[in-house]
């Protein structure tokens, strides 16, 4: 028997994020989390599930027929064969990325994976748990990602921007927590700062709110 990982669902949708947003995806939600950021959308992942071996998990991709894999969750990293799993989706020929919380290290991620890294803002109740050594890691094809809760937070994420130099990194993406913080304000403030940033909203939220396995 292989390495095995707790499943708590793997859906076909639209991507709702990130550079391929709109796109058919398949996602692979991993289950348990060690963050408990206050807008998850997700905390039904936090626990049970089904254990599935790698080869399970493949066979269920492969039956949707899609290019594009997410692996999610919860926290993905914090289930050690995830790596496995990633490299074994890149072997299979999809274009895989990674949403991760950037609190676990990311540097033994396959490079062909697209890290999309969420940098908690203080909005979220965890930024304490960012783990900025994991900047250090990110290729020009990964993502960066703020979940904005308020002007300040938005303050917050401008001051870890410059200090990191994260647009010269990778893209910038910023995003307003759905029914929180306005979109229409977060864009104006991006627009008068000239930010190098993505706005980034929602769309699988405006398409079928929050309904899990969309």
């Amino acid at each position: 028997m292989g390495p095995r990982l707790r499943v708590s669902e793997i859906f076909f949708s639209l991507q709702g994020e990130t550079r391929t947003v709109g796109l058919p995806t398949v996602f692979v939600r991993l289950t348990g989390c060690p963050l408990r950021c206050g807008y998850c959308d997700t905390a039904y992942a936090f626990s049970g599930g089904s254990w599935y071996e790698i080869d399970e998990v493949l066979d269920q991709v492969a039956s949707y027929k899609a290019h594009y894999v997410t692996v999610t969750g919860g926290e993905p990293l914090a289930q050690k064969p995830c790596f496995e799993l990633l490299q074994a989706l890149c072997d299979a020929g999809y274009t895989v990325s990674l949403e991760t919380s950037g609190a676990l290290d990311i540097s033994q991620v396959d490079p062909r994976v697209v890290k999309v890294v969420d940098i908690k803002t203080p909005g979220s109740g965890e930024a304490a748990k960012n783990r900025f050594e994991n900047v250090s890691h990110l290729l020009g094809h990964d993502q960066i990602k703020f979940v904005i809760c308020d002007r300040a937070d938005y303050d917050w994420a401008k001051t870890i921007l410059q200090q990191y130099e994260l647009t010269q990194t990778c893209d910038v993406l910023f995003s307003p927590s759905y029914q929180q913080q306005a979109a229409g304000e977060l864009a104006d403030w991006i627009i008068a700062d000239r930010l190098g940033v993505r706005l980034q909203i929602q769309l699988h939220k405006y398409l079928w709110g929050d309904v899990p396995g969309r």
